[in-house]
């Protein structure tokens, strides 16, 4: 009975915790938006425009209802029942799978030409002669006997996801914090040799960690095979390698044979040169540069090139474990079934899922990084060691902060929050959720230089415009074909620096063109897959004219905002009725090829201007009043199409 009774007190202190904390952290948020003139629903729909993908209809008086504090801690908890979600999400089977099941199930295109010569499907002195359209049947009809699929299916998957997610999650804010810490840590399905780690990547190693503490996001990036292989630290070795261990070194890369023999006979070379301390063989610098430059410390850190060298010789033999029959370091499994798991441990290897550090490939040399010396022989925890230290830095205090607050507050967020934000995250161990709420609690979120300053990407616009519609998405891809012309081709972006979080990068004539003629093309539902009621939005009552229902949607689809100005500079739009067309023409004209440009300004007004300009048909627009029948809804999806298009639907 005295343990039962201990087993329940222990229960109920554990229950006490968890709802003591919740009740800290909803305690801790004490939004001074009154002081800044901001009413509750102001202030609820500015939280909606930052903390989520949009507002759909009633989602302030939602949020005032709930109270602002608590549903902010809601969302930083984000653990809410996602039942809709989780139903949409279902038709993506491929999205649970491992590293190794995607290595065994989506082989690369070089490989199933090697596994079709093996096989006999295909003749190897033809690989480069055949008939293109024979020999791609041949490959194609391998690849369904041995039950293969091409990549392109897993990429395409993947995208699905995370349009689906953004559009129905109910954890908005976890969802928008996964896009801000993946674009951070950024990696690129460009790069053929990681494209197929990269789901797991978003899964496993962002999603489940973007409210915890900053350590542990750079550790594990930095075992992640999709970033070891990205920045190609997964080839890092030291000078002092042992020439007997050459096999085990090339058996953990077995794709990359010719350069492992080009490397064995570099070592050879050096050795013959008695190994000049200056020498490396095989070191990679990549990574170990943009952990301190675009991970933690900034370009401006005070790192030096040889505190580069010196951490890259650290994260030395930082590599991939065996995934899959015939994936990366496959060959690497007979090494290890050899040795054994326990000798390998004897030996100082480390094997965590799919990362392995690998002793036999790694520096043991003493090093120095930002002044504080590594003694020889320190193995994988003078990597681990590194990198708490870079993530803990003063440096990356101030990074961070000015980081999130380029997102959530502005495009130039005041010296003033940034220093309150990196105070927070030195003094919370890194706690990202604790930064968070510094930031909301500052009056500089809530000053009227925040308000509506940022402009959202065009992931973000297409991804608003279908929740503020309240849209069915049954084809996610055709919204991110319409993303992909607007000028993010998502998950694509190939530096490491990740997709740039300024309003000035988006928008120029070319963007503001393609955005008006998304908003035209989705209002008419002339989007596949995507379906709509607009009478229904406004409770089933139909406006009588084209700009009372200018009005009406404008107030709908951007609550709380000062929209008089707005409305007055689209009343021109709204009647022309050619301007779908001109619209089309004039973006498949002018489609821009680099997003850089000038900055939308509300008193400037440059969408019209700058678009009319570009349209034929000019002495189309006018202001005359045009009236609404019952049942025609084609001058009413005009309205709504110019509505997502306006320059003040582009701020969130």
């Amino acid at each position: 009975m005295k343990r039962i009774h201990n087993f329940y007190a222990c229960l109920l202190s554990f229950c006490f915790l968890v709802v003591l904390s919740s009740f800290v952290n909803h305690a801790n948020l004490s939004m001074p938006y009154k002081k800044a003139g901001l009413t509750e629903q102001q202030a609820a729909a500015h939280l909606l425009g930052r903390f989520t993908y949009g507002a759909k209809a009633g989602d302030v008086e939602e949020v005032v209802k709930m109270g602002l504090e608590k549903w902010l801690a809601h969302q930083l908890e984000g653990n809410l029942e996602d039942k809709e979600l989780n139903e949409a999400l279902s038709k993506f089977e491929d999205m649970n799978l491992t590293n190794t099941e995607v290595e065994n199930l989506y082989p690369r295109n070089a490989q199933v030409v090697r596994f079709a010569v093996k096989d006999g499907y295909i003749h190897k002195d033809s690989v480069n002669k055949a008939n293109g359209k024979e020999y791609r049947a041949k490959l194609l009809s391998y690849m369904k006997d041995k039950g293969y699929k091409p990549q392109q299916e897993l990429y395409r998957q993947f995208i699905n996801q995370k349009i689906t997610r953004a559009i129905y999650t109910n954890n908005q804010f976890r969802e928008i914090m996964t896009d801000f810490w993946f674009n951070h840590f950024n990696v690129s399905l460009s790069k053929n040799q990681c494209a197929s780690y990269v789901p797991a990547f978003e899964r496993d190693v962002i999603r489940p960690q973007v409210f915890g503490k900053f350590e542990n996001l750079v550790l594990a990036t930095a075992k992640s095979p999709a970033m070891l292989m990205y920045l190609d630290n997964f080839s890092s070795a030291g000078t002092n390698v042992p020439m007997e261990n050459a096999t085990m070194d090339m058996a953990m890369t077995p794709m990359q044979k010719a350069r492992g023999k080009r490397m064995k006979a570099n070592l050879e070379k050096l050795r013959a040169k008695n190994k000049l301390a200056n020498k490396k063989s095989g070191l990679n610098e990549n990574y170990a540069r943009e952990v301190m430059e675009l991970h933690t410390l900034g370009v401006d850190g005070g790192y030096t090139q040889s505190d580069v060298t010196q951490a890259a010789r650290i994260l030395t033999g930082w590599t991939i474990a065996p995934m899959g029959d015939n994936g990366y370091g496959s060959a690497m499994k007979n090494v290890i079934n050899k040795i054994g798991e326990d000798n390998l441990k004897k030996r100082g290897f480390v094997h965590e899922g799919d990362f392995i550090f690998a002793m036999n490939r790694h520096d043991n040399g003493e090093k120095v990084v930002l002044g504080r010396k590594f003694p020889a022989g320190g193995g994988y925890e003078e990597g681990v060691e590194l990198l708490k230290m870079l993530a803990h830095h003063q440096s990356a205090a101030k990074f961070i902060a000015k980081k999130i607050a380029i997102r959530f507050v502005s495009d130039t967020p005041p010296q003033s929050l940034i220093d309150k934000m990196a105070k927070t995250f030195l003094s919370s161990d890194g706690d990202i959720k604790s930064v968070i709420i510094t930031m909301v609690n500052a009056p500089e979120f809530w000053s009227p230089d925040a308000l509506r300053e940022k402009t959202k990407s065009p992931f973000e616009l297409a991804i608003s415009a279908v929740r503020g519609l309240d849209a069915k998405v049954k084809q996610p891809y055709q919204l991110y074909t319409w993303i992909n012309k607007m000028g993010q081709q998502m998950y694509y972006y190939q530096a490491p620096t990740g997709f740039p979080d300024r309003g000035q990068y988006w928008i120029n004539t070319g963007s503001l063109l393609n955005r008006m003629n998304f908003g035209l093309a989705l209002a008419a539902q002339r989007i596949p897959g995507i379906t709509f009621d607009l009478v229904a939005l406004n409770n089933h009552r139909e406006p009588e004219s084209a700009e009372a229902a200018l009005v009406t949607y404008s107030k709908l689809m951007m609550p709380e905002r000062k929209l008089d100005g707005a409305i007055e500079r689209l009343k021109p739009m709204v009647t022309n009725p050619n301007l779908e067309t001109n619209v089309a023409a004039a973006a498949e004209k002018n489609s821009a090829t680099k997003q850089v440009g000038t900055m939308m300004n509300e008193d400037a007004n440059i969408m019209e201007p700058e678009m009319n300009a570009k349209l034929k048909g000019k002495k189309a627009l006018n202001s005359t009043v045009t009236p609404l029948k019952a049942g025609n809804n084609t001058m009413l999806a005009q309205v709504v199409g110019v509505i997502i298009g306006s320059p003040e639907f582009q701020r969130k």
